[in-house]
C-alpha cells in the first residue's frame, strides 16, 4: 500500500492539517456531481443501457471480478455486453481495442485481464465515454455497457450504478481526499441501485440493494504452462513466495493460508508493473500471484510462478435486480 494510503485508515494531527482540504474536495465532488444531474456539464448517452460498477474510494475493491461475473451473467441471460475501461496504470488516451495479447504497458493489467476472462469487446480510453463510443462503433451487436469503474466519470450516462465496498477496509477513516480515502461521501451510496460488500456483511440498512461477495477459487495454473495445474496440497512443503499488487493484498495471502499454505508475503502497490527483479527469490520453490498481477510477468516467468485463479461469488438475486432495471427502462427487447 502507498505510504499515504496507510495513513487514510487512521486519523492523526496530519489529518487535522490536511482537514480543509478535505471538506473544499468534498464539496467540489457534491459540485460536479449536481452540475451533471443538471444538465449543466454534458452528458453522453449511449443508445444501449450502460451499467457502470465503481466504488467512492480511492484504492481496489474488487471491481473487475464482479465485472467479469456480471458479463457472464448477461451474456446467460441472451445480452451482447461490452466493456470499457479507463485502462489505470497503461500508456494508451485510446480509444483502442484489447485483446487477450494487447501490453498491459499499452492499455493496464485489468483491461487484459477482461478481455481474457470475458467473451465480449473489451475497449480503454482515459475519457470512457469516448472508449463506449469506439466500442459501438466497432461493435454494432453490442447492446449493453459495462464500465469497469467510473463512477465519478458523469459525462457518461448510466442507466445501473453499482457501488463495490471493501467489507474490510471500508471507508477508512471516513474522510474525502486528501485526508482520506473518499472520492465521494458515504452518503453517495443511498443514491446508486446497488452496493455490493467485499467479503463483509450487506448493510440490512443501506437505501440501495445490498448484497455481499466471495472470490473463490482452489487451483493453480502455472504462468509458464498454463495448461499444467495444482491444488494446494500440490504447494504444501515447497518454499513459497506470494505476491500481491492490488487494493487489498492481505486478502490474497490469507486466502492462501485458509488453503491451508504457508508463504512469504510481498506486497506491492496496486497495478505495480512488475520487473524481473521485483520478483528474484532464488530460494523459492514456487512463486504465487493473483490472476491480475500475472498479466504483467508473463515475459520473465519460469516454471516456479504459478496463478491462483478465483471467481466471484454474488448472490443472483443482484443479477435479477440488474435484469429488472434495465427491462423497466428498456424494456424486454433489449436482450
Amino acid at each position: 500500500m502507498h505510504w499515504l494510503e496507510q495513513y487514510w485508515y487512521r486519523l492523526t494531527l496530519w489529518h487535522v492539517l490536511l482537514l480543509p482540504f478535505s471538506l473544499l474536495f468534498g464539496i467540489l465532488a457534491s459540485l460536479r456531481r449536481f452540475l451533471y444531474i443538471l444538465h449543466l456539464l454534458p452528458v453522453i448517452k449511449l443508445p444501449v443501457p450502460v451499467i457502470v460498477i465503481g466504488n467512492i474510494t480511492v484504492g481496489g475493491t474488487g471491481k473487475t471480478p464482479l465485472v467479469i461475473w456480471l458479463a457472464n451473467f448477461l451474456q446467460e441471460q441472451g445480452y451482447k455486453p461490452g466493456i470499457v475501461s479507463r485502462g489505470y496504470g497503461g500508456s494508451s488516451k485510446g480509444p483502442l481495442a484489447v485483446t487477450r495479447q494487447s501490453s498491459t504497458a499499452l492499455v493496464g493489467d485489468e483491461p487484459v485481464l477482461l478481455a481474457r476472462r470475458c467473451r465480449c469487446p473489451v475497449w480503454v480510453a482515459r475519457k470512457r465515454s469516448a472508449a463506449a463510443k469506439a466500442l459501438l462503433t466497432a461493435h454494432p451487436e453490442c447492446n449493453v455497457v459495462l464500465s469497469d469503474d467510473g463512477l465519478q466519470h458523469y459525462r457518461l450516462h448510466r442507466d445501473v450504478e453499482i457501488a463495490v465496498v471493501d467489507g474490510e477496509r471500508k471507508f477508512g477513516n471516513g474522510l474525502p481526499l486528501p485526508a482520506g480515502p473518499l472520492r465521494e461521501m458515504v452518503g453517495r451510496l443511498d443514491s446508486v441501485d446497488a452496493v455490493v460488500v467485499h467479503d463483509g456483511e450487506p448493510a440490512a440498512s443501506a437505501t440501495a440493494g445490498s448484497f455481499d461477495m466471495r472470490l473463490a477459487g482452489d487451483i493453480f495454473y502455472n504462468l509458464l504452462n498454463p495448461d499444467f495445474k495444482a491444488t494446494a496440497g500440490d504447494l504444501r512443503g515447497k518454499k513459497t513466495y506470494a505476491v500481491a499488487g492490488i487494493g487489498n493484498p492481505q486478502r490474497f495471502f490469507r486466502q492462501l493460508q485458509a488453503l491451508g499454505l504457508t508463504v512469504t508475503a510481498r506486497p506491492f502497490p496496486d497495478h505495480y508493473p512488475y520487473h524481473p527483479e521485483d520478483l528474484h527469490a532464488p530460494d523459492a520453490e514456487a512463486i504465487i500471484m493473483t490472476e491480475k498481477d500475472a498479466v504483467k510477468c508473463e515475459t520473465f516467468a519460469d516454471e516456479k510462478y504459478w496463478v491462483l485463479a478465483v471467481d466471484a461469488q454474488v448472490p443472483r438475486e443482484l443479477g435479477m435486480l440488474i435484469l429488472k432495471r434495465l427491462r423497466k427502462l428498456h424494456g424486454p427487447q433489449t436482450a
